[in-house]
């Protein structure tokens, strides 16, 4: 049996167990929690080379610092005691390491921390570096080309906003890689072709705001993601990325992958979208401001190229169950409405509307889901304009005397959808000016787009014949105003559906009743 060591009546049982299962239970604390552990006694010094899990959070380190040499100086300490860790560890072997840096003043120092890790083999590598204020300009730092050929690397997630280059002089070989997450990168197209063809267990892939290197690049540029083992794609550029997408085209075969997000300005071409298994997507593509060839007063006109682009990004993805589309991409496809695709197997949409978006595509794209069984409304905003007066312009309540008083909508009165679901009811939007007196207040403005936004939800209960439930997400604490718009609702003189759930949800209440024709 082990010996038991007596301090002051208590037994130190732990420190009686094996240094290697000691190393892994710090392996389990926050780094500087590990370290504060070998104060002890000398027993416990020596133990922080067995543990195999480094979790660096600067926020747990740093004292409150209010003048900029108070901030610059504790950030120096932090990065000092990070560099102390890794030379106590030696070339101990490592798993994991996790940096949370909010407050790095050198990034230099992290692209170091990356090297020494890699030599200990290490599968996992997670850095969050969100600012770096030494005064130098990060793009001119690459990452360690030892990166690209790690036998080890299972995890890569790196989060620099200071826009780090990747540069590889050499063959990739990534082959354990299944994670890759990287963030404010800046690369050649060539590169990334050759950073993506390595990696052949990739599992999820996530690239977020790069910037692509254009100089020295053959013309057309292409960007290939084929990857046979993907599961998990999130490709997002925004706006302050646009100025090389024009010249950029984009080739997507992945058949494994189930998961897709997808923002961007509209590319100069889609070679080639195939997702073959697609479960769910979020799209936001755009346009720029060089795609936009008129600008109307609530419409955009784009070329027939950018057109026929979009309706082969969206072919490519018409497979799809789960859909939720960006205020931007209504933008788009209302210019594009007459070439969306079908969608055989959507059985949910999710509708993103901002003030001053038209509802011009929602007709299309209802009548294109043959099988959709849930819509949702992220915020009800809405604008009229001389779209609402066609049948297949809108999904509003237009006010003109066509049938029945309103405008018909062969799109609501012929939907499969069964559940509506309206997220932020009431959520202020702009008024138009002759809508409301000068003097009118907030509170007055809050009302008039609670009540459009009531009689559009009264429009698609009154004409969408096989809605079973109806929840409307109004997140407010005035319980009156809940209680006013749930009898509205509840008293409908007309509905389509012959038996239809409406549900509001509030902060404090939660109401329900049944409606019926």
């Amino acid at each position: 049996m082990s010996k038991m060591k007596d301090f002051g009546g208590g037994r130190d049982i732990i420190s009686d167990l094996p240094d290697a299962l000691i190393g892994h239970i710090l392996s389990f604390l926050p780094t500087i929690e590990a370290v504060a552990t070998t104060v002890l006694a000398k027993r416990w010094k020596p133990l922080l080379s067995f543990v195999h899990s480094l979790d660096f959070d600067d926020s747990l380190c740093l004292h409150p610092a209010k003048t900029n040499e108070e901030k610059r100086t504790n950030a120096t300490s932090f990065m000092r005691f990070v560099d102390g860790v890794l030379a106590l560890q030696g070339n101990a072997r490592i798993y994991k390491f996790r940096l949370n840096g909010k407050h790095i003043i050198n990034e230099r120092w992290v692209l170091d921390w990356i090297q020494n890790v890699l030599k200990r083999d290490v599968s996992d590598i997670r850095l969050y570096v969100s600012s770096c204020s030494d005064g130098f300009d990060s793009s001119f730092y690459h990452l360690p080309p030892e990166i690209f050929v790690s036998q080890t690397l299972v995890t890569l997630i790196i989060m620099f906003e200071g826009d780090i280059n990747i540069s590889v002089e050499r063959e990739v070989s990534l082959p354990k890689l299944k994670t890759l997450h990287l963030y404010h990168f800046k690369i050649k197209l060539s590169t990334f072709n050759k950073l993506i063809s390595g990696c052949h267990a990739l599992e999820e892939l996530m690239m977020i705001n790069w910037k692509w290197d254009e100089s020295s690049e053959p013309e057309p540029c292409f960007v290939t993601i084929y990857l046979p083992s993907l599961k998990i794609l999130e490709y997002c550029r925004f706006e302050r990325y646009d100025e090389a997408n024009d010249k950029v085209s984009l080739l997507f075969h992945n058949p494994k992958v189930v998961y897709l997000e997808f923002f961007d300005s509209i590319a100069d071409r889609y070679q080639r979208v195939s997702f073959d298994s697609l479960v769910e997507a979020r799209l936001g593509i755009r346009l720029t401001y060089d795609q936009v060839h008129d600008h109307l007063e609530t419409e955009y006109y784009v070329s027939s190229k950018e057109k026929s682009n979009v309706t082969n990004l969206l072919t490519g993805i018409c497979n799809v169950k789960i859909l939720y589309l960006s205020d931007e991409t209504l933008e788009v496809f209302g210019c594009c409405r007459d070439t969306i695709p079908v969608f055989n197997n959507l059985i949910e949409l999710t509708i993103q509307t901002k003030p001053h978006i038209i509802w011009k595509p929602l007709p299309a794209m209802l009548n294109n889901c043959p099988n959709l069984v849930t819509l949702i409304f992220e915020g009800m905003h809405h604008i009229y304009s001389d779209r609402c007066e066609d049948e297949d312009g809108c999904l509003c309540r237009y006010p003109t005397n066509f049938v029945g008083g309103v405008v018909a909508r062969p799109c609501l009165s012929s939907s499969p959808v069964k559940v509506l679901k309206i997220l932020n009811f009431g959520e202020i939007c702009d008024v138009h000016e002759d809508d409301v007196d000068d003097e009118d207040d907030e509170d007055e403005e809050f009302v008039y787009c609670l009540r459009e936004q009531i009689e559009h939800v009264e429009y698609f209960i009154e004409k969408m014949p096989n809605l079973e439930q109806v929840i409307l997400c109004y997140y407010t604490s005035n319980d009156e105003d809940v209680m006013k718009v749930f009898k509205k609702l509840e008293n409908l003189p007309r509905v389509a559906s012959t038996n239809c759930k409406i549900q509001l949800i509030s902060d404090n209440l939660s109401l329900s009743c049944n409606v019926s024709d």
